[in-house]
């Protein structure tokens, strides 16, 4: 069973599950600010669901590549969206800020 580490805790979750599904079952959220309650609940078009995640996940949607390259997002900013992320193993997820958690700091 594959643990999420978010925000100081340790989430176990089944393998293959959708990261923000995960999240949200646990009390955590995905999202920043008043995005928690704006978002698209999970279809890949809002984008605020951004994350870094290290781990083992799979490999982008197509849908998310696309979201993700738009503003405000940065295709080459290593994010994932959690709607449309996998978790296949353990991972470590950090929500950076921004209403679309894409402020990533050097």
């Amino acid at each position: 069973m594959p643990t999420i580490r978010f925000r100081g805790r340790e989430i176990d979750c089944e393998e293959g599950e959708i990261l923000r599904d995960a999240l949200l079952s646990a009390g955590e959220s995905p999202h920043n600010g008043f995005s928690d309650a704006a978002n698209c609940r999970g279809r890949a078009t809002c984008g605020t669901c951004a994350v870094a995640v290290a781990g083992d996940v799979d490999d982008p949607t197509p849908a998310e590549r696309r979201r993700l390259s738009l503003p405000p997002h940065d295709p080459d900013a290593g994010l994932r969206l959690a709607c449309q992320t996998r978790v296949e193993g353990d991972v470590e997820v950090t929500k950076h800020g921004g209403f679309w958690g894409q402020k990533v700091e050097d």
